[in-house]
């Protein structure tokens, strides 16, 4: 093997042998950082959708294929809706839904386990009833038969959905507001499908519909002849007396243009619809769905403006911390130009490092000293023979020529030290002293 090689070699190992137990620290410090912080989140995630052909519905399947892209499996799990997805959550059979505000009362519990990820869209009431039926039941000239109050539908075949979609809970809430019987309604629970099929076939008068205008059932019923919608024209007053609900304005023309329908303005009140996860849900995920909700909802809609949500306007529960910062920071700087899984890792990791590092640093001070006393001990231990020699130098020609032959020993030895080259300096010193011994005992 060449020299330089070898002596290079050497080098590395001193090096290694010196600065490996500093190594191996901080090696086990990242491990422990690594174990504690969990940084990379489950590669699946159950997601609390809604009904099929709800807006439920099609959002989960922009969220699958979003989350997708990140390596991330999001299964959606189809439900009867809202109160159905809180339940879920509550039980932790669900990781993430939709919830619709004024589902349910929150409780201390939910303010424990539950947090929000910034409320997404409205989700307007639909009341969308027979025109036929509005002529036969309601009493009143015949310009004015129109729905545009609750206290209208008394004696009226009205279907809610079911309870799990949360709409049964929301206008049993409207219609104690109006100090109306539910009594005197022929309430039914269908499912959203069923429920318009029984209205298409006159088997029902009135159905309800709590969803975002992306709903193809809404899409369709808005079309539909002999089909109306109820006109709220006190939503302001709703949006007082209930925080979750907001007043809403559909206007005249915004469903077809070019039919002009509807033919008029709609006043309209309802609930936005919140991103809602367990607090034990890995904040990666939280951060990925919270991006990936900025991307789906941001755009402008029938009853908002572009980057008007998500928002934290009308939470019930307590805020991520993932999405307020996205709400006040906008996406993560390091997530703009890394992959994900990067990004992730050196966000949930930073902190640590830190710590780590500060941990480290005076140690590190240590090493270079360390190193030096390593190499130079295998020089200096020498020194103490090479004194003892020294010091029995005798005014005997014979005993110091045996002394002479004990020290051409010694630099024999000391011939064979392997040091590293920056050090050469320290081994020739020795060896030159080793001279001047020998000869300071040649002259006696």
């Amino acid at each position: 093997m060449p020299k330089a090689i070898r002596y290079t070699l050497i080098s590395i190992r001193d090096l290694l042998v010196s600065f490996g137990p500093f190594i191996a620290l901080g090696v086990f410090l990242l491990a422990l950082a690594y174990w504690w912080l969990d940084p990379n989140p489950p590669k699946t995630v159950t997601l609390a959708a809604g009904p099929a052909q709800s807006a439920y519905d099609e959002f989960s399947k922009k969220y699958v294929k979003e989350l997708k892209a990140s390596g991330i499996e999001v299964v959606v799990l189809q439900t009867e809706g809202s109160s159905a997805n809180l339940q879920l959550l509550r039980e932790g059979k669900a990781d993430i839904g939709f919830v619709q505000g004024g589902t349910a009362e929150p409780s201390a519990d939910d303010e424990q386990k539950l947090q929000t990820l910034g409320s997404l869209f409205l989700e307007p009431i639909w009341l969308f009833y027979r025109e036929e039926a509005a002529q036969r039941l309601l009493k009143s000239s015949p310009d004015q038969q129109n729905l545009t109050s609750l206290t209208q539908l008394e004696g009226w075949r009205l279907n809610v959905g079911t309870q799990g979609s949360g709409v049964p809970n929301l206008m049993n809430r409207l219609l104690e507001s109006n100090r109306v019987d539910p009594k005197s309604i022929k309430l039914t629970t269908l499912d959203q499908t069923p429920a318009t099929m029984a209205l298409l076939g006159s088997e029902t008068d009135a159905i309800v519909f709590a969803s975002a205008p992306e709903s193809l059932m809404v899409q369709m019923l808005l079309q539909t002849p002999g089909i109306k919608l109820m006109n709220f024209v006190q939503a302001e007053a709703y949006s007082r007396r209930f925080t979750f609900l907001s007043p809403v304005l559909l206007p005249r023309g915004v469903v077809d243009l070019a039919i002009d329908s509807p033919p008029q303005d709609v006043r309209l009140a309802g609930p936005t619809t919140s991103l809602i996860a367990r607090n034990e849900t890995h904040p990666a995920l939280l951060q990925l769905f919270t991006t990936a909700a900025h991307k789906i909802h941001n755009g402008a809609g029938w009853f908002n403006k572009a980057r008007d949500y998500p928002n934290d306007r009308r939470d019930e529960l307590p805020m991520a911390k993932e999405a307020e910062r996205q709400l006040k920071n906008g996406p993560p700087l390091l997530q703009r130009y890394l992959s994900f899984a990067m990004a992730n890792l050196i966000e949930r990791m930073w902190v640590a490092l830190g710590i780590i590092i500060a941990i480290l640093l005076p140690l590190s001070r240590v090493l270079p000293p360390l190193y030096q006393f390593r190499v130079r001990s295998r020089i200096f231990k020498w020194y103490a023979q090479l004194r003892e020699i020294e010091n029995r130098e005798t005014d005997s020609a014979e005993a110091n020529k045996a002394l002479v032959t004990e020290l051409n020993a010694l630099d024999s030895r000391v011939e064979k030290i392997k040091i590293p080259l920056s050090y050469a300096d320290e081994l020739y010193a020795l060896r030159n002293n080793i001279h001047l011994v020998r000869k300071k005992l040649l002259r006696t």
